[in-house]
């Protein structure tokens, strides 16, 4: 009786896998290797598709708020077109779902946060609420299996609210032009529905995995919540950073991760790819652009993002932050915008590793064997 139970200890799946073991799995080169590859489009004409959707989102729903009487509220026009971004490979009944459902978060969060800062929450008290959120969002996402971007956009619309002046007049205007911003992406979406590739058995589209268990979840949210809290205190009160919110997106990004090797992926791409786009931000604010410059860049970067996201977590990132970046100028006139570039490098790099640094220390055992099985397997198959 004893050699069986001595055999079920030493297998694969119930070996106690020690931290330092799953460190040097995540720093070998093979880890590397995974984060330049490059993959192949699943279809160039939903991609081109998407880009187009939410470029043409983004630089009619800036037009048109600016040409208003609130065109102070610019910014948040361009955040509630983001809600573009999701489920370019559902049915046109799922991603109508879909798109509903990510109009009433994104509506909700600058909702929520506004209301919060005018309630006179103190700046702790409101990066502690975005953290919850960021750990709430999580959870929502992977059940409703949203998929890519999932919870950063929620949480980006929320950490736009932080700073400023609040008034009761400022949150009804942010909650409407949010909301407008993000039933136009939807009408676009929707109304353009017909030019995509559909679901099918002869195409290979990415599918959402299924939700994991209950348990899983609440303990993904749960270091999601301590990762982004961690980390927008240390560059809040360590760095007197003006945005921190960018630090728990770094963090989010990292430990939304299905798995330990993904979270390492992401924290490296991001890094990479937020330095090279931050720099093309700063490039691009050195001109001192008007409004119509800043528009177009908007709507360009907009498009090529959901052109190579699809390629290479890193490329999509090139181009993300920069359009982050300048819809951040024009969401929050606060920040000097000669440290825009700086802040977002330095707090996506406090965030990332932070991000990292908790999922492997509150990594389950489970997370740790699913890794050093891969790493093995990949061995033997170079063997």
């Amino acid at each position: 009786m004893s050699q069986p139970n001595q055999k079920q200890t030493t297998t694969p799946d119930t070996a106690e896998i020690g931290l330092l073991r799953t460190v040097m799995h995540l720093l070998h080169g093979q880890q590397v290797k995974s984060c330049v590859h490059v993959g192949k489009l699943p279809s160039f004409r939903n991609e081109c598709l998407a880009g187009a959707q939410t470029g043409l989102t983004a630089v009619l729903a800036l037009i048109a708020v600016y040409l208003s009487p609130w065109s102070d509220m610019v910014g948040f026009a361009g955040i509630g077109s983001l809600i573009a971004l999701f489920g370019r490979f559902e049915s046109r009944s799922g991603r109508n779902r879909m798109l509903l459902q990510a109009a009433a978060i994104q509506t909700f969060s600058v909702l929520l946060v506004s209301s919060a800062k005018f309630a006179g929450l103190p700046e702790a008290g409101l990066l502690l609420l975005l953290a919850l959120l960021c750990g709430i969002y999580l959870f929502i996402c992977v059940t409703g299996r949203y998929g890519a971007p999932g919870p950063l956009i929620f949480v980006f619309a929320a950490g736009s609210c932080i700073g400023g002046d609040v008034t009761q007049q400022v949150i009804l205007e942010r909650t409407l032009v949010t909301g407008g911003a993000a039933l136009l992406g939807w009408f676009i979406c929707i109304s353009t529905a017909f030019l995509r590739h559909p679901p099918s058995a002869e195409r290979n589209f990415p599918k959402v995995p299924p939700a994991p268990p209950v348990s899983h979840r609440l303990i993904a949210s749960t270091r999601t919540f301590i990762s982004t809290a961690v980390a927008m205190f240390i560059v809040r009160y360590g760095f007197d950073a003006h945005y921190p919110a960018w630090a728990g997106m770094g963090a989010l990004a990292v430990t939304q991760g299905a798995y330990l090797h993904v979270s390492m992926n992401r924290a490296m791409q991001r890094m990479a790819g937020t330095t090279i786009g931050a720099m093309m931000a700063w490039g691009v604010l050195q001109f001192e652009p008007n409004i119509w410059g800043l528009i177009a860049v908007i709507g360009v970067f907009q498009t090529v993002t959901e052109m190579v996201i699809g390629k290479n977590y890193a490329l999509g990132q090139m181009f993300v932050a920069p359009t982050a970046l300048l819809v951040t100028h024009l969401a929050a006139p606060w920040i000097p915008s000669e440290t825009l570039v700086p802040e977002r490098v330095l707090d996506t790099v406090i965030g990332a590793g932070i991000g990292m640094l908790v999922a492997v220390v509150l990594s389950t055992m489970d997370d740790r064997r699913y890794l050093d099985k891969l790493r093995q397997s990949a061995a033997e198959k170079q063997a």
